[in-house]
């Protein structure tokens, strides 16, 4: 079987990786936005172009005689990608471009959840134009609110105030900012806890989850410093987190399920791929921060590396419809997943700067990301570089690992010594149960 993945960064790898594991032997090949090695090494073939132009994609993978695709990033699904493909008799894996709304657009998100009285949902307003936010902000309270562009933009719309915004000031100067982009916004009320990811396997009718992993959005040490994509994540064996409880988990799960059958009652189209909810426990409950419509990088890293299913069986049921509980198993062991990231990254990065590679012993669980193969060197493009997964037993033995494996990616980057670490995850623990308490 022909199978074309979409993308060509880390978690691109990982999936291309996971498709190599079934004994089915696919032929995969890749349309991404850089000569990833690391994903070229596992493909038949591999072309490089602007993975958003829909017609020059869909013609590819026609000359590919593909019969089956799945789509990595937002950016793809946002343009229609998956309704060309299916339009073309290729099954995807990725939701059309109305349902996959439910992450290009935060306040459709928001308005869906209100319109079927789903729960989790904090109090928020959208806004066309500036009037009226400076009330709204007023009404949730100096240092309680957040402000979220409406559309993408690429992990850098989201200010919360307290941490990027520091005033009533310069939170409307940041709204003023976004709608000179041609955006809407949404301020919704500043949610207090620990953030965690829930991603679920859907074929339009069923929903299956994986293991809940929690990501590291601040650049530095003990959640200090800016936002970014994702410094790395962690998961424990036994699918949940320490800081956790079974109520909380299957809350986010129901809250999943029920946001992707209000998705088909509203847009009468089945939901078919992987809905990511990015929830937060706080001491009032488990809250929605917001959903996104594919894998989580770097959650797909932690998941992917200990799935034990067929993947390539896997997504075939989700294109058919036939999704059952036992086809999804995972390894349960924990997992620890570190970004190395240019130095000066995210504001700042050096860029077309040669990483070396070969000191990583297990290179099976080192997933390359923004980089370019030129002249056999791997050159780091300027934007999260590569991740390592370290998989054992127990989160701090994980994270032993990957410490170790990503300190052997040399070059001019850094990496979050303390992702997985026991004091870190002690840390959560603690605030969870002050949380609880209060």
């Amino acid at each position: 079987m022909n199978i074309a993945v979409i993308g060509s960064g880390a978690r691109e790898q990982a999936i291309v990786a996971a498709l190599c594991r079934s004994p089915q032997q696919p032929r995969v090949y890749c349309y991404g936005t850089s000569h990833n090695p690391g994903i070229m090494q596992m493909t038949q073939e591999y072309c490089v172009g602007d993975i958003t132009q829909v017609d020059e994609v869909v013609k590819k993978i026609q000359d590919w005689q593909i019969g089956l695709a799945i789509i990595g990033p937002e950016g793809p699904l946002e343009k229609g990608l998956a309704d060309a493909l299916w339009q073309v008799a290729v099954p995807t894996v990725g939701p059309k471009k109305k349902l996959a709304e439910i992450e290009t657009s935060k306040g459709f998100a928001r308005d869906l959840m209100r319109k079927y009285q789903l729960p989790g949902l904090p109090p928020y307003k959208t806004f066309a134009i500036i009037n009226g936010v400076e009330t709204f902000l007023k009404e949730l309270g100096e240092g309680n609110y957040v402000v979220k562009a409406n559309g993408l933009m690429g992990g850098k719309g989201v200010k919360v105030a307290g941490d990027h915004l520091h005033s009533f000031a310069e939170a409307l100067a940041f709204c003023q900012e976004i709608f000179a982009q041609g955006q809407t916004i949404v301020i919704e009320k500043k949610l207090i806890g620990q953030e965690f990811s829930c991603m679920c396997f859907c074929d339009g009718e069923r929903i299956v989850p994986m293991p809940i992993v929690q990501d590291h959005k601040r650049a530095f040490v003990d959640d200090k410093g800016p936002n970014t994509g994702g410094m790395g994540s962690y998961s424990d064996a036994d699918f949940g987190l320490p800081f956790l409880t079974e109520k909380e988990i299957a809350t986010a799960w129901e809250i999943n399920a029920s946001i992707m059958h209000a998705l088909t009652e509203e847009l009468h189209d089945k939901y078919i791929g992987i809905l990511y909810g990015s929830f937060i426990a706080t001491a009032q409950g488990v809250y929605v921060i917001e959903f996104n419509a594919r894998f989580g990088d770097p959650e797909a890293l932690n998941v992917l590396t200990i799935l034990e299913s067929d993947f390539v069986t896997l997504c075939q049921s989700l294109v058919t419809g036939n999704l059952t509980l036992d086809q999804v198993v995972f390894s349960p062991k924990a997992t620890v997943c570190k970004y190395a990231v240019p130095n000066g990254y995210p504001d700042a990065p050096v860029k077309n700067v040669e990483i070396d590679i070969s000191a990583v012993k297990n290179k099976a669980h080192l997933y390359l990301s923004a980089v370019d193969a030129v002249d056999g060197k791997i050159m780091a493009l300027g934007s999260r570089t590569a991740a390592y997964v370290g998989v054992a037993d127990s989160i701090s033995a994980a994270e032993e690992i990957a410490e170790k494996e990503v300190c052997g990616i040399a070059g001019p980057v850094f990496h979050r010594l303390d992702i997985g670490t026991e004091r870190l995850i002690q840390r959560r623990v603690d605030e969870m149960r002050r949380l609880h308490d209060s």
